[in-house]
């Protein structure tokens, strides 16, 4: 009887991931596990709008969007650099801005230095001025997006 054989992850220096929406039907978390089996991530960003607190529903959070979590858990606490910066439908992270556990971090902005270029990384809501001067309108239309999905 043979050990199953584990594939080899591709290394990779850098993934940004954005929108995905856990906690929604329209997330495609399975998918996405799938890649993050697949690499071996220097660093990690994931880019706003990871979970989805608008749409959030104790009712609806399945076993494949914590399969989404428990892989970006694991990937930290095997020494990749996870930053979460926080979006729009995350944004109630936005006041543990600066928690650090291991090699997690929630930040609402980052700044990187990628082959000698100063590089910034922040989620699109900050020029979204719809969001930021009704925000009661764009909960409207995510709710409607999400009706459609």
């Amino acid at each position: 009887m043979s050990a199953a054989v584990k594939p080899k992850r591709r290394k990779v220096d850098l993934v940004v991931i954005s929108d995905v929406h856990l906690g929604t039907y329209g997330s495609q978390a399975y998918d996405l596990n799938q890649y993050l089996l697949g690499i071996k991530p220097g660093k990690l960003i994931l880019n706003g709008d990871i979970i989805d607190f608008w749409q959030f529903s104790k009712r609806y959070w399945p076993n494949t969007h914590m399969k989404v979590v428990k892989s970006i858990l694991n990937l930290a606490a095997k020494g990749c650099q996870v930053y979460y910066i926080t979006g729009n439908h995350d944004e109630m992270l936005r006041k543990f801005a600066g928690l650090r556990i291991g090699n997690f971090e929630i930040i609402n902005k980052l700044e990187l230095e990628l082959n000698g270029v100063k590089t910034w990384f922040f989620h699109g809501d900050v020029f979204d001025m719809v969001l930021h001067n009704n925000k009661w309108l764009a909960k409207l239309g995510a709710m409607g997006y999400d009706a459609l999905i």
